[in-house]
């Protein structure tokens, strides 16, 4: 699944790629998940500029020039692509035609990412913005719940996924089974702090690094959540565990607070 880094790079390539075109046509497969209809979902972008595109929690958000919203939650497995480049039996649920070989394909084989006519916006805060400080997580972990599963709970802060909070987890030194409220204060502002920083370098190395910064999830320079990696940086057997579908990597590095 896509996480914050790579919908990051994502936004940013496609807004300096497409912003400021017009979109010409829209064509919508019967399988894509909407949230509308597909004649009233093209009715509504047809023919209105792309002001910009941003990233918000796990979604992506297209701004048109009539402020009409289009948004998309690509899932697990759904990927933008030049419609094309597209190639073998992936088939695009969606493209956006803004003409001069400026095709955007949403695809996914599960045939599960969402696109959504203005989607509703949420309450709970983006976890890289400005609110989401010391504070809040202060505040947030003052719960008898394992860490992991609070940072990544989209009710507490949108859009930590699986693979960067091991990262996270690793770089604060906090065992992902800690529980919330046995963490330190000290520990809870080095896992604030290590949120926002692992965040931006994976995303400026992304940026520099990605082959094809508009679909492609870049992986391989993780540091902990890495199946191919044996050790951390300091020497440490990574570990392992399974649960509930996704897996957790690990370190005794890392502080266990119970």
């Amino acid at each position: 699944m896509p996480e914050i880094p790579d919908l990051e790079v994502f936004s940013r390539h496609l807004g300096k790629m497409l912003a400021g075109k017009k979109l010409q046509h829209v064509k919508v497969s019967a399988a894509a998940k909407l949230n509308v209809s597909r004649t009233k979902l093209a009715g509504a972008i047809t023919g209105h500029t792309l002001q910009k595109i941003y990233r918000t929690g796990k979604e992506l958000r297209f701004i048109f020039s009539n402020k009409e919203v289009l948004g998309f939650h690509l899932m697990l497995h759904g990927r933008f692509d030049w419609e094309e480049e597209l190639t073998g039996k992936l088939k695009p649920l969606l493209v956006l035609d803004f003409g001069k070989d400026r095709k955007l394909a949403l695809s996914d084989f599960h045939k599960q990412a969402r696109v959504m006519l203005n989607p509703e916006e949420s309450d709970v805060p983006d976890v890289l913005s400005p609110k989401v400080n010391v504070a809040f997580w202060k505040k947030q972990l003052n719960s008898h719940t394992a860490v992991k599963k609070i940072i990544t709970d989209q009710s507490v802060a949108r859009g930590l996924g699986n693979a960067y909070s091991d990262e996270i987890l690793w770089h604060a030194k906090i065992s992902p089974f800690s529980f919330g409220d046995k963490i330190p204060a000290a520990a809870a502002g080095k896992l604030s702090r290590a949120i926002k920083s692992t965040l931006k370098k994976a995303t400026s190395h992304i940026l520099k690094n990605d082959p094809n910064p508009i679909g492609v999830v870049l992986r391989d320079f993780l540091l902990i959540h890495n199946s191919r990696k044996k050790l951390s940086p300091g020497g440490a057997p990574i570990l392992s565990k399974s649960s509930g579908g996704s897996k957790t990597y690990y370190t005794d590095e890392q502080v266990l607070y119970t």
